[in-house]
């Protein structure tokens, strides 16, 4: 489709770019109607944006059709400024937001329903409540190592994200409500040796007690592709073939919009993430989502307030409510720009790299980041992020984890980022 449009009089006019000039113009560092002799870009920032060229398009591309996708469902649910009024208290004098908000996630993602709530305050905390709506004592939770035949929950790809190891009980959480507390038993499928998933192990993972499949999308912070959709669909329709009434839970922070679908439209039964990472477009200022079947949503609900209470309550201040609407929208956008990721070969780099993003954002410029104890995590983690939202990600903000080798004093050092997902990427060795 075609789009033209009009300049204003008095603004110069813009000449479309061909892919040989770019180096030059990133080079002068300036517009190309204009004269300038600063240099705002080195020669090896030129030569890398210029060979990424065929790379960004396909994110352009993809960004498109994703925005197109959430325009659609904004149009669908007649969406209006009455529905970002908010409300307070039980929340029962809401003017319709609470209700449009949960139809757009739940369509954009391919979904039955949706519960998209402020109170949810990480996607920890949203995937918990998923988990414990779903897992009853004496179920089985199955990731992806082997250990006892007889697990409730199975982790398909690997080892969970970090903060979700104390959730599920298999690390520091001694009778605090883990899902060991209350009789889950779990195990996990290693990853193969390339990274990705154990198809061999998968294949013969699932056994009639495994009640819930846990499916990581991201890679956390394990050096590691991502897992794309057509490998979570693989996943899926294997663990579903060995225990049809198994249901696959997806963690799908950091894999919102990176792809031009999402897990449910694969057969994912949940799929759980936070606001103030991708779908929240950098404005979001808290919140997060279940989405999937009806009834799992409503479970999960249940969780999150209590049970009878449900989804028709919950308050939410006006200016947060039309900010989640607003982020969004923004979102497809965002994570187009951050679709990059980095591996640096020691701590020393990592740092420097924290500090240089640290002194280039608009917020804290003037902050060190250095690495410290975060609640959750088992290894210290530094942070860069200049943002208006504490724990948001935007192209410009960095969380990396510093974790030692096993029989080395070198430290193994990872960067994170939003949408780290497939990107095109790069090593630096010290």
């Amino acid at each position: 489709m075609a789009l033209s449009c009009s300049v204003a009089t008095g603004y110069p006019s813009v000449y479309p770019l061909q892919r040989s000039s770019r180096a030059a113009v990133l080079s002068a560092g300036c517009h190309p109607t204009t004269r300038c002799s600063a240099q705002l870009f080195v020669p090896e920032v030129v030569k890398a944006v210029d060979s990424l060229y065929s790379d960004f398009r396909q994110v352009d591309n993809l960004v498109a059709h994703n925005a197109t996708r959430v325009l659609k469902a904004f149009q669908n649910a007649r969406v209006g400024s009455h529905h970002f009024g908010g409300s307070t208290g039980y929340g029962h004098d809401e003017g319709g937001g609470r209700e449009a908000l949960d139809n757009i996630f739940a369509e954009v993602f391919g979904a039955e329903a949706a519960i998209v709530r402020s109170q949810f305050f990480s996607g920890t905390h949203a995937i918990t409540c998923a988990l414990f709506a779903i897992l009853r004592p004496g179920d089985e939770f199955y990731e992806m190592l082997f250990a006892d035949e007889t697990c409730q929950l199975l982790a398909v790809a690997g080892a969970p994200y970090d903060t979700l190891e104390e959730v599920i009980g298999i690390r520091n959480s001694p009778r605090i409500g883990s899902l060991k507390d209350f009789g889950v038993s779990y195990r996990e499928v290693p990853l193969s040796i390339d990274g990705g998933l154990n198809w061999d192990g998968l294949a013969n993972a699932v056994t009639p007690q495994t009640k819930c499949s846990f499916i990581q999308r991201s890679c956390g912070y394990a050096w590691r592709k991502s897992l794309s959709i057509l490998e979570i669909q693989r996943a899926i329709e294997i663990i579903k073939m060995q225990n049809p009434d198994c249901m696959v839970i997806v963690d799908n922070c950091y894999g919102e919009f990176v792809e031009a679908y999402e897990p449910p439209m694969v057969g994912a039964d949940l799929i759980a993430g936070s606001l103030i990472k991708n779908p929240g477009g950098t404005i979001a200022p808290c919140g997060g989502y279940v989405a999937g079947r009806k009834s799992l949503v409503e479970m999960a609900a249940a969780r999150l307030s209590a049970p009878g209470l449900g989804v028709d309550c919950g308050s939410t201040p006006g200016d947060v409510m039309r900010l989640l609407f607003q982020g969004l929208i923004l979102s497809p956008q965002m994570v187009g720009e951050a679709i990059k990721a980095v591996q640096l070969g020691c701590r020393e780099r990592l740092i420097a790299f924290c500090e240089a993003v640290q002194r280039s954002c608009h917020i804290g410029s003037f902050i060190k980041p250095t690495a410290g104890c975060t609640p959750g995590y088992a290894s210290e983690v530094i942070f860069a992020d200049g943002t208006f939202i504490d724990g948001s990600t935007r192209p410009a903000s960095r969380a990396a984890l510093i974790e030692s080798l096993q029989n080395s004093d070198i430290p193994n050092a990872y960067i994170d980022s939003c949408g780290k997902v497939n990107g095109p990427s790069k090593t630096l060795d010290c």
